[in-house]
């Protein structure tokens, strides 16, 4: 680099607070960037900000949080937050707290750019294409990018939200040394892990508008269940701490919400001229383990790691509840509000732990301080990561909408009922799931294919109908007869597939054939497996002119992540074509078929 590009490089600044950056839409569908000052100052208008990726959105979230928590210094404790959110513009502080940081917001500042390393550099000058840090590149497959064939410039906004994200969701994988990082060997850094989001399954609840949203994920961990023995004393975020070096920083653990929303767990710098930036240069930054840091961080659900237990020593480990790809969001409800994994009795450890979020929240209503006809949305955002961590393979963006009366301590047949209801659709589909394998075995084709295509209709049908019911739960002054009412609705809308899958069985399914079961020989037709799903939809969820409470009151709803089955019936009902019995051990059991 010549004198002259050194100087227009240091000449170069984009200050995040008042530079439009964000990208924001509003209540009137129209969209914008907006600086950090912005933002805030306008979030009564914001619907949400909608980022490249929907892991963008929730790393910016994360930054503005970090911002609001520091310009607010809170809450404090849940009447803190009442004042907050009575409070028409609660970030009025912001202002002036962004023009005393107004130097660490500087994309470019030669000595603090924000979120970076000022003279970051590798042992030979290489600067990296910036497809290092934008994560919609795919890579080996740019024609299914909007990027062909990859990111060669960027805008000096589009390259300050791939920062924030950079620090969130960066890959592992084998990393170009930078010079004084001591953990460079052989002029590289071997894996660290991905960005500390990227070891989450992220959990937020989101507002009618981003004020609203803003200050429900706004907790105060010293009146937070689970949170309340973090030291906040020094809570402070990557802008108010001394700048990173190029190699990792002393070992410590995060000291609150604002220090880890904004961890650095990279090295980065940017390499820009006056038409955009052109290059990066990105390193390791500090580590993080995810193991056990369920006091810390609330914005995921845990589980216990039994693994981690024996490898590490410990009487307990839990692990982030990651988001499966394949699983809605309304199926992992009871990770989200309930802890369906704890032990009814005895001190041994629970198997699940719900966000600390949710927690928070639930205080929050229990208390009165939120109203229990509050109606929110939680949003599941997270990356699942392919080939030792090193690419993105999927990008996980779901919603549900709840009222927060789900949540109330002193209410929970509410969330009893909405967890159940999960459960009745989970055995609903494993039985139309069973009826599609029964009619393949009857024709003599094979099963997998239609049972898991039968089980997808199932579910994305059932998913549907499942959001617009529980966004009207808190409207019922009785769960016990929603939860009754959504039953008849399921066994109405289960048996019509089943009915239509029944119709298009063919001839050889009406035929039949004989079949092995468990060593033995039984009959199997398109009438008798008919005859053995609507008997187990009758079990499960009572006959459709039913009325009244659920049909199973007494049984608690299946723990999270786990897949709620039922038995065949005792006796199989026989069909005109079928023989007038079947023994016992034909009937289906449990996700499983004759």
């Amino acid at each position: 680099m010549t004198e002259t590009d050194e100087n227009a490089a240091r000449a170069l600044s984009f200050d995040l607070t008042s530079e439009p950056w964000i990208p924001v839409l509003f209540l009137d569908g129209t969209q914008a960037d907006l600086s950090l000052r912005q933002v805030l100052d306008r979030a009564r208008t914001v619907r949400r900000i909608v980022g490249d990726l929907p892991t963008q959105e929730f790393a910016l979230l994360r930054l503005l949080l970090a911002v609001a928590h520091d310009a607010v210094d809170g809450p404090r404790d849940a009447e803190h937050w009442a004042e907050l959110w009575a409070d028409d513009d609660p970030f009025a502080p912001a202002g002036a707290y962004l023009d005393g940081h107004r130097d660490r917001f500087d994309l470019f500042h030669d000595r603090t750019p924000f979120l970076q390393v000022a003279g970051l550099r590798t042992a030979k000058g290489e600067v990296a294409s910036l497809n290092r840090i934008v994560a919609d590149v795919p890579n080996g497959e740019p024609f299914l990018s909007s990027r062909m064939p990859g990111a060669e410039r960027l805008s000096y906004a589009e390259a300050a939200r791939w920062v924030v994200h950079a620090h969130a969701y960066d890959t592992s994988g084998i990393k170009t040394g930078v010079v004084g990082d001591d953990r460079v060997k052989g002029g590289r850094v071997y894996p660290l892990g991905v960005g500390w989001a990227g070891s989450l399954g992220g959990v937020f609840a989101e507002g009618p508008t981003l004020r609203e949203t803003l200050l429900l994920n706004m907790v105060a961990p010293a009146d937070t269940p689970g949170l309340s023995d973090w030291d906040t004393g020094d809570d402070r975020p990557a802008w108010r701490r001394d700048p990173c070096g190029p190699g990792a920083g002393a070992l410590r653990a995060p000291t609150g919400v604002r220090d880890l929303y904004t961890w650095q767990t990279r090295r980065i710098l940017l390499h820009a001229d006056g038409d955009g930036v052109h290059g990066v240069v990105l390193g390791y930054g500090d580590p993080l383990t995810s193991r056990n840091k369920h006091g810390c961080e609330p914005m995921t659900a845990w589980r216990r790691s039994k693994a981690q237990e024996k490898k590490h020593g410990e009487s307990v480990a839990y692990m982030p509840r990651e988001h499966d790809p394949t699983r809605s969001a309304w199926r992992g409800l009871a990770s989200l509000i309930a802890n369906r994994g704890a032990p009814s009795q005895g001190s041994e450890a629970a198997d699940y732990l719900p966000p600390r979020l949710f927690e928070w929240i639930a205080r929050l209503v229990t208390e009165g301080e939120l109203d229990e006809g509050f109606l929110l949305r939680a949003r599941i955002i997270g990356a699942q990561y392919g080939t030792q961590q090193s690419v993105v393979d999927e990008v996980v963006d779901d919603h549900m909408a709840m009222g927060v009366v789900l949540l109330h301590a002193q209410r929970t047949e509410y969330a009893e009922q909405a967890i159940s209801a999960v459960s009745d659709a989970e055995e609903a589909v494993t039985a139309f799931g069973d009826l599609a394998t029964n009619l393949a075995r009857a024709a003599g084709t094979d099963s997998e294919g239609p049972r898991a295509a039968a089980r997808d209709a199932g579910f994305h049908l059932l998913g549907t109908h499942y959001r617009t019911w529980l966004a009207a739960l808190h409207r019922s002054p009785d769960p016990y007869g929603a939860r009754a009412e959504w039953q008849q609705q399921v066994h109405g809308i289960v048996s019509r597939l089943g009915d239509g899958l029944i119709d298009r069985a063919g001839d050889a399914a009406w035929e039949g054939r004989v079949i092995t079961v468990k060593s033995r020989t039984e009959w199997l037709n398109a009438g008798l497996a008919g005859n053995w799903f609507r008997h187990r939809l009758r079990t499960c969820l009572g006959h459709p002119g039913d009325s009244g409470a659920p049909t199973d009151t007494t049984r608690g709803p299946a723990p999270a992540g786990t897949s709620a089955g039922t038995t065949g019936p005792a006796v199989a009902m026989a069909s005109s074509t079928a023989p007038t019995s079947v023994p016992a051990t034909a009937a289906p059991a449990t996700e499983g078929h004759v």
